[in-house]
């Protein structure tokens, strides 16, 4: 049998421009004799489609275009991912279905078994789980049919308590298709493999994955469809963060060419463009706006930016005060004529002076201080917003990770935005990061990298005042939010425990800000946003 993987970055909700990618692929595969093409789960929609799947309009929708994909598949056939109502008396009103496409017709419907309910996954919310599951016979193979999650109950990492390929490898099944929609982190490529490769070595079958690519909001899926032979063999790799058509013979898999493994930073270079680049394509924006400080952060948004969007939709404010180094504004300017960036230049010293002398009163008898600090913050957050809603644009907020996690910020001043581009990236990562683009050629200036960060919010400040070391800071921050350690944990592996409660507890006190943050870029495991969700007045860990 000749199947087709389909690879391809979806729009949820956007029905015309799916369908057609989707039969474009289809008549594709008609001209190159393929048997069966396979399409991503929940494909016709887009994945996740949250609550428009609470709308049965949206789900008639999705049905009719499942219907007219069908009628195309003629002398081929087709397996595609979409909602399908559950008819049963009792339970969720929706199934996760993959759709058997032959002869014209919707063949048979193959419900998802195993919903994920766990860090950015919610679809028990939605969907009904399925009891019964079958193999498709078709063209004289037997096909065990399986959407994402319904792979992964592996042993030793079991979350539920039954497999849908216990059920299916009865039926003595050819081979296993897996239909996904499987977010990008740095570490899930691993995992997904380790899936893979357990369930080829288990049930000594081959496996056909087709992942979507594209970013959706916060998710950016990464692709990496693949095919594993019978004997845990890796055959073939698609390309990672692109579009991609390909073509297996199921009787007869041949290893190609592997590709390359990406490095961690080539991995989160490429998602980071790609969740920019889809975010500004899919809202219909085209513009992107973001205050150049001199520091590092700003700089590394902007080069991602002009790398995603170009250099003549990408404009850098540069809004210097009283308290900014030369080199602030100079490193600056250097990084915009190297981008190729025009750029506009707003001296704030002035319109602080009017907020102070307007507050004299009222802050009688009080010290400079965080609220002196702020208001130029807040000033510069005016200005960049102010752009941003003159020339219909984006404003791209900066912060890394490690500022969002301890509440190193201000609120709607450097803290707005309508994106946070590296708000899952930590700063020993946001410097490997940079050191990683200027690889070939110095893109970012050298002494952005070297020199010590500064808010330069008030005179021969350094972000060292207020923090710890970034190397420990974000080593007890990974080991807290992304690997769930305790005060306690963290204590016996031998951190100091006055240095722990300080972190744990900015990390806590701060989850107010983070409700107010915008959409973030996730890339790691566990990322600020709807994966992970703490009570902003909870006292546990505080």
């Amino acid at each position: 049998m000749k199947i087709a993987l389909a690879q391809l970055n979806y729009h949820i909700g956007n029905f015309e421009a799916n369908e057609a990618k989707i039969l474009s692929n289809l008549q594709k595969a008609k001209a190159e004799n393929v048997d069966l093409v396979v399409f991503s789960e929940l494909a016709v929609c887009g994945y996740p489609p949250r609550d428009f799947l609470e709308f049965d309009n949206f789900i008639l929708l999705c049905l009719q275009s499942i219907e007219r994909i069908a009628k195309e598949c003629v002398g081929i056939a087709a397996i595609i991912g979409g909602p399908s109502w559950n008819t049963l008396k009792s339970g969720k009103k929706l199934f996760n279905t993959a759709f058997f496409l032959s002869e014209g017709n919707i063949s048979s419907k193959h419900h998802k078994q195993l919903l994920p309910t766990y860090d950015v996954f919610d679809e028990y919310r939605y969907f009904e789980r399925a009891d019964e599951v079958q193999c498709i016979d078709y063209l004289g193979e037997k096909i065990a049919l399986t959407i994402c999650e319904d792979l992964w109950n592996i042993d030793g990492k079991e979350l539920y308590p039954n497999s849908p390929m216990e059920r299916l490898i009865e039926e003595s099944p050819d081979f296993i298709i897996n239909i996904a929609a499987s977010p990008f982190a740095v570490s899930q490529t691993n995992h997904r493999e380790e899936v893979l490769k357990w369930n080829t070595d288990k049930y000594n079958l081959p496996v056909f994955y087709v992942n979507h690519i594209g970013a959706q909001t916060e998710l950016i899926f990464d692709g990496g469809s693949c095919v594993y032979d019978q004997n845990g063999n890796l055959i073939s790799q698609l390309p990672f963060f692109e579009e991609y058509f390909s073509i297996f013979d199921s009787k007869n898999l041949k290893s190609e060419e592997k590709i390359s493994a990406l490095s961690k930073y080539e991995k989160l270079e490429a998602a980071l463009v790609l969740g920019i680049k889809d975010y500004f394509r899919k809202l219909n924006f085209k513009t992107a706006t973001l205050g150049l400080s001199g520091g590092i952060d700003s700089a590394l948004t902007l080069a991602l930016a002009v790398k995603a969007l170009g250099k003549k939709n990408v404009f850098p404010i540069l809004m210097p005060s009283q308290f900014s180094s030369d080199h602030s504004i100079s490193d600056s300017v250097a990084l915009c004529e190297n981008l190729g960036c025009d750029y506009h230049t707003i001296e704030i010293e002035k319109i602080y002076k009017s907020f102070d002398k307007e507050l004299t009163d009222l802050f009688k008898g009080t010290e400079f201080g965080i609220a002196e600090e702020n208001i130029q913050s807040r000033i510069r957050g005016t200005l960049l917003m102010a752009q941003t809603n003159k020339f219909g644009s984006i404003l791209l907020n900066t912060s890394n990770k490690s500022e969002l996690a301890v509440g190193y910020g201000t609120l709607y001043g450097d803290m707005a935005g309508g994106l946070s581009v590296i708000g899952d990236v930590y700063k020993t990562e946001v410097f490997d990061l940079c050191r990683f683009i200027n690889r070939d050629i110095e893109i970012i200036p050298d002494n952005i990298i070297t020199k010590p960060p500064s808010a330069e919010l008030r005179p021969d400040q350094f972000d060292s005042d207020s923090l710890p070391d970034y190397d420990v800071l974000d080593t007890i921050l990974f080991e807290y939010i992304e690997n769930r350690q305790s005060p306690a944990n963290l204590i016996e592996k031998g951190f100091d425990e006055a240095l722990v409660k300080r972190i744990l507890k900015m990390v806590n006190i701060n989850e107010y800000k983070r409700h107010q943050t915008p959409p973030i870029l996730r890339v790691s495991s566990k990322a600020f946003g709807m994966g992970r969700r703490m009570p902003i007045v909870g006292k546990y860990l505080s």
